[in-house]
């Protein structure tokens, strides 16, 4: 059983929360074991990742001080997706969170197209999470004789392992990771902000305001390529939306939720766009590059003993729980989706820790795949998935504002209510996002490269899609009507 509707009685007598008389068995059989400590730093986790600590280093080579401009805005928008998921989840909290959700308003093909744009942006990100955690493994000399291939099927094989054993413990793990991490950046900034104040020279550079104006300005090589850099930058907040998934998975959203979405907003504005003011004072922006942490080149100027080692090992656990975090989301995306016909049978599956272990080894096979990736070109793998990873976010941030104006327009006609937790500005806030993340696709198309072919392969994602639908109608058409038997 996948969703019913329900006759009379609310659908969830037990859930206070929801408002909804559509029930997804995607949601069924999970434990609540994840707390407010563990949604709070997860929040924050799905705010810092790769993205940041790897992507910064070749962004700010690209496009200069700028970068920081591209971060502000693309946050700005982030948080109204994680705004808008958030709503959603007040008005029915679901392990399949968005897929759930455009299942209701959208139907099943809406759902079929959420959960597989979903799957692409965390299949392909998982291969971009493991290529940097070998990228930043190879900074110590014990592994640089180590090919990098094995490095990410060693990374691949830990967190695999890891994520398997229950909710309760990935929930540990991403509290102890983001603790680590945010703790690496309010040290970096306090550092940071030192060397500044106190002019302390820095490799050889003297930090300081004269560092951005001496060196070209905010714009030292143009607009452009700071435009061009934003859908990388979107890719940096890519696990923004982890709460809402997470949140079928816990007690009392309605407590939880809102504080942890509304934190997502200034932890934004300090730990993203306050660290790349503080890169761009501290280095010209030549100084980095992307093939070492913007930290770490940082750490190694300042010529700390064992500063960079510690910076590095910080970034390793942002790429390992990055990775933690994209094998969990999945699994329940694509059990709630199984369970529905609109994914392989065995993606519905659960182990005895109620972990839906099928769709999970479903994205991990991928990021063996990513481990080839490696093997065959081992200097363009984090670039090249990096663009698909960012279509597949893009088209699910995108899936989750239709969902939200669509919720929107029902509570206009009386269908449903919405809760006192609202996006603002609706639906002029869902149009504009929606028009921003169009844009982006159109960026990516004008920069060229890589870029361009990711684009370019659009048409062969669309027909991926529709190719899947009919695969799957039959079945899915089976199954609903079975379900609605039962009712």
């Amino acid at each position: 059983m996948s969703d019913r509707i329900l006759p009379a009685a609310p659908a969830r007598p037990a859930d206070p929360v929801s408002t909804s008389p559509h029930v997804d068995a995607g949601d069924e059989g999970y434990s609540k074991d994840l707390k407010s400590r563990h949604i709070n730093m997860i929040a924050i986790g799905g705010a810092i990742g790769t993205g940041l600590f790897l992507g910064a280093g070749g962004r700010m080579a690209g496009a200069g001080p700028s970068l920081a401009i591209a971060y502000a805005v693309c946050g700005v928008f982030a948080f109204f997706v994680v705004r808008a998921l958030g709503e959603l989840v007040l008005y029915r909290p679901s392990s399949g969170a968005f897929v759930s959700y455009a299942r209701e308003f959208m139907g099943e093909k809406g759902a079929f197209a959420a959960g597989w744009l979903y799957f692409l942006n965390w299949s392909t990100t998982a291969v971009a999470d493991i290529t940097a955690a070998a990228t930043y493994a190879h900074f110590w000399a014990m592994f640089s004789d180590v090919p990098q291939w094995l490095l990410a099927l060693i990374a691949l094989a830990v967190v695999l392992a890891a994520n398997l054993i229950s909710v309760k413990y990935f929930g540990e793990m991403e509290f102890w990771f983001a603790i680590i991490k945010v703790g690496a950046l309010v040290a970096f900034m306090c550092v940071g902000i030192y060397l500044v104040v106190t002019q302390h020279e820095l490799g050889g550079h003297t930090p300081g305001l004269s560092t951005v104006t001496d060196g070209g300005g905010l714009f030292p090589v143009g607009m452009l390529p700071m435009l061009l850099v934003i859908q990388g930058v979107v890719f940096a907040y890519a696990s923004v939306e982890l709460c809402g998934v997470a949140a079928g998975e816990t007690k009392n959203p309605e407590k939880i939720m809102p504080k942890a979405i509304n934190s997502i907003m200034w932890r934004v504005g300090l730990f993203y766009v306050g660290s790349v003011v503080l890169l761009a004072l501290l280095l010209p922006y030549t100084a980095y590059s992307g093939n070492e942490s913007p930290f770490v080149t940082v750490m190694n100027k300042l010529g700390v003993a064992g500063a960079a080692d510690v910076m590095n090992l910080v970034v390793l656990t942002a790429a390992l729980s990055s990775l933690n975090s994209g094998l969990y989301s999945t699994g329940r995306i694509l059990r709630s989706m199984a369970l529905s016909g609109s994914a392989p049978k065995f993606t519905g599956r659960m182990n005895k820790g109620q972990v839906p272990y099928g769709g999970i080894l479903l994205t991990a096979s991928f990021g063996v795949l990513g481990v080839g990736l490696n093997y065959v070109m081992p200097g363009e793998a984090f670039e090249i998935v990096l663009n698909f990873a960012s279509i597949g976010i893009l088209g699910t941030w995108g899936m989750i504002m239709l969902c939200s104006l669509l919720f929107w327009h029902r509570s206009k006609d009386g269908r449903v209510t919405r809760p006192a937790y609202r996006l603002p500005w609706a639906p002029y806030t869902q149009i504009v996002t929606l028009f921003f993340l169009a844009s982006v696709v159109f960026l990516m198309w004008w920069g060229g490269g890589v870029g361009r072919t990711t684009v370019m392969c659009l048409p062969l994602i669309a027909a991926a899609l529709v190719g899947g639908w009919y695969l799957v109608r039959n079945r899915v058409a089976t199954m609903a009507a079975d379900r609605h038997e039962r009712v």
